[in-house]
């Protein structure tokens, strides 16, 4: 004979009481960020060099990551994961990586290449003015 009580019945006592934090279902903080108006066209991202051929940058503090799938091709999406609205970490030759949950988005076009986002990255407009990255 099995005593005790169920983690659900715990969890919905104790928020009945008020005493937990509503909790999501993918939880944690891992990063999590809101996600933010388009930047203003026009403001500065960083160098050119800063984003390698075939690779990419995050600039986190505008929620921006810029690719450059081949050399001089500049493609800009918002760097918030379409899934639990992270920040995403890393990109690589194929993929623009969202480390809180295994989310990938190709760095071509913003698409899903891996779950469990199911909507892509919004592409945001990006030039290239002088040897500066500038919203566009």
């Amino acid at each position: 004979m099995t005593f005790g009580i169920s983690r659900r019945q715990t969890l919905t006592g104790a928020a009945a009481l008020g005493t937990v934090p509503l909790l999501a279902a993918c939880g944690g903080d891992g990063g999590s960020t809101a996600a933010t108006d388009p930047p203003a066209a026009g403001e500065t991202l960083g160098p050119v060099a800063d984003v390698p051929v075939g690779g990419g940058t995050i600039y986190p503090d505008q929620k921006i990551v810029v690719t450059q799938p081949t050399e001089g091709d500049f493609k800009g999406f918002t760097a918030v994961c379409t899934h639990q609205s992270c920040l995403v970490a890393k990109v690589t030759a194929e993929s623009i990586d969202c480390t809180c949950h295994g989310s990938k988005f190709s760095v071509q076009d913003g698409s899903v290449l891996n779950g469990p986002a199911t909507t892509g990255l919004t592409p945001v407009p990006v030039t290239v003015d002088g040897d500066q990255i500038t919203t566009g």
